[in-house]
């Protein structure tokens, strides 16, 4: 099983797939480990990405859910996904892959950029993601309101549900 959580810069991506992974006992991947250094570099600079930028960040991805897919193990990976192109190519010939969206307003999120200091990401670009964004249509969908906890096992029962209904 692959759970492929996905948002904007500011959601609660890698939050919350480190708590969803070690309460699964699932690998984590962290999507921003996979960026080249010019995409770091660019994004620093608050200069959006363009998909020509994101093409090789994605097939990386790509690559750790083909070797996962190969070797039958489970993982948590967390990719801003936000257009359903780069959803559709990190899925492809993927067979047990759920996407998770972890959704938020823009009020919200950029409360939450403006209180990391830490990361490549500033706020001034959230805006650029917004707008690029395309919400998914199949996937999970989680307020990012709740607490981690909350969060966690409400993707945990969604899920299971998705699962269990696929098997029927």
């Amino acid at each position: 099983m692959i759970d492929l959580i996905m948002g904007v810069s500011g959601s609660g991506k890698t939050t919350i797939g480190k708590a969803l992974s070690q309460q699964l006992g699932y690998a984590f991947y962290d999507a921003d480990d996979f960026h080249p250094p010019q995409n770091i570099a660019k994004m620093s600079q608050g200069i959006p990405l363009n998909d020509s930028d994101r093409l090789p960040w994605l097939l990386a991805i790509k690559s750790v859910i083909n070797e996962h897919q190969q070797l039958e193990k489970d993982a948590i990976i967390t990719c801003s996904a936000l257009k359903q192109s780069y959803r559709d190519l990190l899925a492809e010939n993927t067979t047990d892959m759920s996407v998770i969206y972890l959704k938020g307003s823009y009020e919200t999120i950029f409360k939450r950029l403006q209180q990391r200091s830490e990361h490549f990401m500033k706020e001034n670009m959230l805006l650029s993601q917004f707008q690029t964004l395309e919400e998914p249509e199949n996937a999970v969908i989680i307020d990012i309101n709740l607490t981690v906890s909350e969060i966690v096992k409400e993707i945990i029962n969604q899920t299971c549900a998705k699962i269990d209904s696929n098997m029927k």
